[in-house]
């Protein structure tokens, strides 16, 4: 399993503030090289933790401000082909498999609740998909987030091998 430290969480700090972010400017706001930040970065995507850049996007603002969980009880035995039909609606966000009464989560996005219920007419219609349940998101109060997490998970392991932590 791929390690990290706080030098690579306040890299990633950093980056989540301002992906423009340039790495002399990483490398000044955290008293390091630039070759210590591009070795950290180069390695970080190496390991598969981090894995691109992407922009934050206000569905909202976009045209659509109807989010929705889609629960959905499926055939297990032909989930591949319904996550391949998932995959092919346009308002899919999302799939996650659990554990757990229904089989999948699936996030969506529409422009209105009328698109939801043809969005999940379409879903049934998918080969396996037994029974749909929707869960409206009215707000989101804590937004995705990582950072807290990747600071607890490095509390206690230092700030890399040559650079002293900030005070």
């Amino acid at each position: 399993m791929a390690t990290i430290d706080r030098l690579d969480v306040e890299i990633l700090a950093l980056l989540t503030d301002d992906a423009r972010a340039g790495i002399a400017e990483i490398a000044q706001e955290l008293g390091v090289s630039r070759q210590t930040v591009q070795l950290r970065l180069r390695r970080l995507e190496d390991d598969r933790i981090l894995v691109g850049f992407q922009p934050i996007v206000d569905l909202s603002v976009a045209g659509a401000p109807v989010q929705a969980l889609v629960s959905l009880e499926i055939d297990q035995r032909v989930m591949a082909s319904i996550v391949d039909g998932l995959r092919e609606l346009p308002e899919v966000l999302e799939v996650r498999i659990q554990a757990g009464r229904e089989d999948l989560l699936v996030h969506v996005a529409l422009a209105s609740l009328e698109e939801l219920q043809r969005l999940t007419a379409a879903i049934v219609e998918v080969d396996g998909v037994r029974k749909t349940t929707s869960t409206f998101t009215v707000a989101t109060p804590v937004p995705h987030r990582i950072l807290p997490l990747l600071r607890e998970l490095t509390k206690d392991a230092g700030w890399g091998r040559s650079t002293p932590a900030p005070r």
